[in-house]
Formats: structure tokens, C-alpha cells, sequence
């Protein structure tokens, strides 16, 4: 079984192969590499719902108009599936605030592409401090 032409083998193969003893027959290389790449996939779930919370929290503060309970249910779920992977991952505790300014272009972008306000209404840098942007009960205000 070959890592590149079909990695759920090769990872199953390994697996089967621990459990056996065989370690002389490990991949140690590749299997070394994927055990570090393994919190990649939890760094990315907390930058993806970073990038969600502070584009729903740009809409709520330059669309007042059309607050909803929807986007408070979206903040709220991005915060607690944050909040999930580092109860999961307490290694992880403080990634979020330290990926805030990093996923704030992002967010950025598409708040402007889904409100169809020019990009320019929207602070270059993030507006919020990394603590409220992970606060549950912080919501920004409207600007005038």
C-alpha cells in the first residue's frame, strides 16, 4: 500500500501494523509526519469559524437594518464551536486570539461580497480587541 496512491490504506495499514508489533514495518517517516500534521485539521475548524464570527459581527455592525436572530445564532455557534475544539484540544487555548488579525482580511472580504457594501466600509484592520471577539456576550455597535 502506497501513502500516494491511496493514504486510507496506507493509514489503515499502519494502524494494523502497530497494533501488531510490526513496527520494523512502519512507515516511520510518513507516519511521524502525519501525527504532527493531525492538529492542522483543528487549527483550520477554529480559523474557519473565526473568519464566520467576525464577518457575521461586520454585518451586524454595518447592516443594523437587518439584524436578525439568525446572525446572533450564527455568532453564538461559531463562538461555541471554537470554544468545542479547545475543550477538546486545551492545547489549542490560546490559538483563537492569536489567529484573530490573521482571519480578519478574510472575513473582511466576504462581509463585503454578502452585504454588497464596498470593501472600503470595513476597517482595513480588525475593529475589535482579540478578547471581545471571542466574548459570548459581545456584539459591536452600529456605526452611524
Amino acid at each position: 500500500m502506497s501513502y500516494d496512491t491511496d493514504y486510507v490504506a496506507w493509514a489503515q495499514q499502519q494502524a494494523a501494523l502497530l497494533r501488531s508489533h510490526r513496527f520494523g514495518d512502519l512507515d516511520l517517516e510518513l507516519l511521524a509526519q502525519e501525527i504532527e500534521d493531525l492538529p492542522k485539521s483543528e487549527q483550520r475548524a477554529i480559523r474557519n469559524q473565526l473568519v464566520r464570527l467576525m464577518m457575521h459581527l461586520l454585518k451586524w455592525r454595518y447592516q443594523p437594518q437587518r439584524r436578525g436572530e439568525s446572525w446572533i445564532d450564527s455568532v453564538q455557534d461559531a463562538r461555541t464551536q471554537i470554544e468545542g475544539v479547545i475543550e477538546e484540544n486545551p492545547s489549542l487555548w490560546a490559538y483563537p486570539a492569536a489567529q484573530v488579525e490573521a482571519c480578519y482580511p478574510k472575513a473582511r472580504r466576504i462581509a463585503a461580497r454578502q452585504t454588497k457594501l464596498p470593501l472600503a466600509t470595513f476597517p482595513e484592520v480588525c475593529p475589535w480587541a482579540r478578547d471581545e471577539v471571542l466574548d459570548e456576550d459581545f456584539l459591536p455597535e452600529a456605526t452611524p
